[in-house]
């Protein structure tokens, strides 16, 4: 759980930095104030993902949001397997969602988040 925090907090310092460089943008990335997944953010996340299957994921921490035509959406989440007897190691992703003007949500993207490709100490030179 500290690691996952550790990596949350790397992530959103890592957003944060990037729109402090280069000051607001349109369509930039603005990171999440507070990264709690709140009922509202679960029904969008939810309402996004209904339709995958082979693996679930748990919304554990809400990244930030991108205005475009309409708004794109990061969440880090925890890899669940969907099929009893299939279960596999603990495993984080960060899913990208787009909501349309209409409110629909879909999937842009689902990318696995892997927390060593972050920390290079001990790493052979």
């Amino acid at each position: 759980m500290k690691k996952m925090l550790a990596v949350l907090c790397a992530l959103l310092l890592m957003i944060s930095a990037a729109c402090a460089e280069t000051g607001p943008l349109s369509g930039g990335w603005t990171p999440s104030a507070d990264p709690a997944v709140t009922e509202e953010l679960r029904a969008l996340f939810e309402k996004g993902t209904e339709t995958l299957t082979g693996a679930g994921y748990n919304p554990v921490a809400y990244l930030g949001s991108q205005v475009v035509a309409g708004r794109n959406h990061a969440f880090l989440c925890q890899r669940v397997t969907a099929y009893p007897g299939m279960e596999t190691e603990p495993a984080y992703a960060i899913v990208y969602l787009y909501e349309d003007l209409q409110g629909n949500v879909s999937i842009l993207n689902i990318a696995d988040f892997d927390i060593g490709a972050l920390c290079t100490y001990g790493a052979a030179e």
